[in-house]
C-alpha cells in the first residue's frame, strides 16, 4: 500500500494516491450498474455486486485493459449494511491490487440497485 507523508495507514484494502506515470494510456469508464447484458437484475447484494464487477471488467476489456489497470474506483451503495460484502467481493475480485477508493452511502438512480461503481 502507499501511504504517503502523515496519512494514517489504510484500513480497508485501497490506495490513498495512484501515480499514473506518462506517458499513459487512460480510460474513464462511466458508471456501471448491477444489471446483466440480457437486462435482468441479479437478486441480492452479493450477486448485484459481482454484476456490476463483470461489467466493468467488459468495458475495460473493450479498450484492451483489465482490472488490474484500474486506478481510481467509485462505489455507490445504497446503504451502509453492505461495508462489509462490498469490501469482501472487491478484495475477492481485485486480488492485490488495491487503487484509490472511495465509498459513498446514499440514494440510488433506481432503488432496484443495491450499488454502483463508477471510476
Amino acid at each position: 500500500m502507499i501511504t504517503p507523508g502523515p496519512i494514517v495507514p489504510d484500513g480497508g484494502g485501497y490506495r490513498h494516491s495512484y501515480e499514473i506515470a506518462a506517458p499513459a494510456r487512460v480510460v474513464h469508464v462511466s458508471g456501471q450498474i448491477p444489471v446483466a447484458p440480457s437486462g435482468t437484475l441479479p437478486q441480492g447484494f452479493a450477486a448485484q455486486c459481482r454484476q456490476a464487477w463483470g461489467n466493468l471488467a467488459a468495458a475495460l476489456a473493450h479498450h484492451r485493459m483489465g482490472l488490474s489497470d484500474l486506478v481510481k474506483v467509485t462505489t455507490f451503495l445504497s446503504d451502509r449494511a453492505y461495508r462489509g460484502e462490498n469490501s469482501a467481493i472487491r478484495r475477492e475480485v481485485l486480488g492485490d491490487h488495491a487503487p484509490a477508493l472511495t465509498v459513498i452511502i446514499t440514494g440510488i438512480y433506481d432503488e432496484a440497485w443495491l450499488l454502483r461503481s463508477r471510476l
